[in-house]
C-alpha cells in the first residue's frame, strides 16, 4: 500500500508538502509543476487517503465479539452490556461486521464462526481461554482484562487509582468505620477465583490507615439481589458501617433499598458511593454518588486497536488506560 513518503520520494518534496497538497491545503504555496509531480505520482502508486482507505476496507473486517458473561448475567450486571453497546457502535459507524460469541458449555467453539478478521473478548478468562483464543487468530483485543501486556492489545480501567480518589475522600470527610460490599468472580472450567483490584485496594487503604476490620467486608455476586441481601446482613449485625464503598451500582441499588427499609437514612445515617455510574445512577433517591466508567468508551477504543492491527499489520501491544471521574451526588455529603 502506497504511502506519502513514496510520493514525496518520487515527486522530489518532502511528506509535509505531499500531504499538504494532496489535502488541498489552499494556506500552502507550491509550483504548479510541483504540485502536478505530487498528484502524477500518487496517481501512478494508486495512493488512497487514509479516509478512503478506511471505507473500502472496513465493509471486508468481520469482528467476533467474545462475551464471558451469559446474556442473563449481562442484564443483571449492565456494565458490560455497556462496553459491548460502544463495540457495536463503532462497528456500525465503519460498515464492521459483528458476530456475537457467548460460551456454550464451557466452550466458545470458534471453529464455528468463519472468516473472522479478528475477536475481542469481552470481561476475564482463564489462561487455557486465553491460549484457544491466540491459537484462533493473532488479532485480539481484551476489554476490561489484560492477560499480558507484552503480547496482547487490551483496554482497562485503573482501578486502583480510582479507588484511592474515593477512599480518599471519605478518609478526609472523617469517616473511620468504612464497609466493602463486593463480589466474586471465576475464570474457566475450574472456576478460578479472580483477585478483585476494587476490594484489594480497599484493604490495603484500611490496613495503611489502621482501621481495616474483615467484618466490615461482604462479598456475593454483582446483582441487585445480593446487594440487598449483603446489606440486610450487615444491618442485622449491629454497629453498621457509617461509609460504604460498593463494588458495583447495581450491587449499591440493592443494599439502598436494604437501608431504606430498616429506616437508616442516606447520607444522615451513611455515606453510600458505587462503581459504574449507570444511567439510573443519579435518578436513585437519593442520587448515587459513583466512580464513572466510559465502559461505551472503553469498547469503542477496542474496536480501534483492533482495526489498527488489521489493516496495518501491527504486532507491538498496545495497552490502553481509560481515565474514571469520581461522581458526588448526594448519596455522600
Amino acid at each position: 500500500m502506497a504511502t506519502i513518503k513514496d510520493i514525496a520520494d518520487i515527486a522530489g518534496v518532502s511528506s509535509a508538502t505531499v500531504s499538504r497538497v494532496l489535502n488541498y491545503d489552499k494556506s500552502i504555496s507550491v509550483a504548479d509543476e510541483t504540485r502536478e509531480r505530487i498528484f502524477a505520482a500518487a496517481e501512478k502508486l494508486n495512493y488512497k487517503p487514509p479516509k478512503q482507505r478506511k471505507s473500502n476496507t472496513s465493509k471486508k473486517i468481520r469482528i467476533g465479539v467474545i462475551h464471558w458473561y451469559s446474556q442473563k448475567e449481562e442484564l443483571e450486571d449492565i456494565y458490560y452490556l455497556s462496553i459491548r453497546k460502544g463495540i457495536e457502535e463503532e462497528c456500525s459507524f465503519n460498515n464492521i461486521e459483528v458476530v456475537t460469541v457467548f460460551k456454550n458449555e464451557n466452550d466458545y467453539a470458534l471453529s464455528e464462526y468463519q472468516n473472522l478478521s479478528g475477536i475481542i473478548p469481552i470481561g476475564k478468562f482463564s489462561l487455557e481461554e486465553v491460549k484457544r483464543f491466540r491459537d484462533f487468530t493473532d488479532n485480539i483485543v481484551f476489554v476490561d482484562y489484560c492477560p499480558d501486556e507484552d503480547m496482547f492489545d487490551s483496554v482497562v480501567v485503573d482501578f486502583k487509582r480510582a479507588v484511592l480518589k474515593v477512599l480518599n475522600f471519605i478518609s478526609k470527610k472523617g469517616f473511620k468505620n468504612i464497609g466493602f460490599i463486593g463480589a466474586n468472580e471465576y475464570v474457566g472450567e475450574r472456576l478460578e477465583p479472580l483477585e478483585d483490584e476494587r476490594q484489594k485496594t480497599y484493604v490495603n487503604f484500611m490496613k495503611k490507615k489502621g482501621l481495616y476490620n474483615e467484618e466490615n467486608i461482604y462479598i456475593g455476586k454483582f446483582s441487585c439481589e445480593d446487594g440487598y441481601r449483603l446489606m440486610k446482613k450487615a444491618i442485622s449485625k449491629g454497629n453498621l458501617p457509617s461509609a460504604f464503598f460498593i463494588a458495583s451500582d447495581t450491587i449499591a441499588i440493592g443494599a439502598m433499598r436494604a437501608l431504606f427499609e430498616a429506616n437508616i437514612r442516606i447520607p444522615q445515617d451513611i455515606c453510600i458511593i458505587g462503581v459504574d455510574d449507570i444511567p439510573t445512577a443519579k435518578f436513585l433517591s437519593p442520587p448515587l454518588s459513583t466512580i464513572k466508567i466510559h465502559t461505551e468508551l472503553m469498547g469503542s477504543t477496542a474496536v480501534g486497536l483492533l482495526v489498527e492491527r488489521i489493516e496495518h499489520n501491527r504486532k507491538i501491544p498496545k495497552k490502553v488506560i481509560i481515565p474514571t471521574k469520581f461522581i458526588r451526588r448526594k448519596s455522600c455529603n
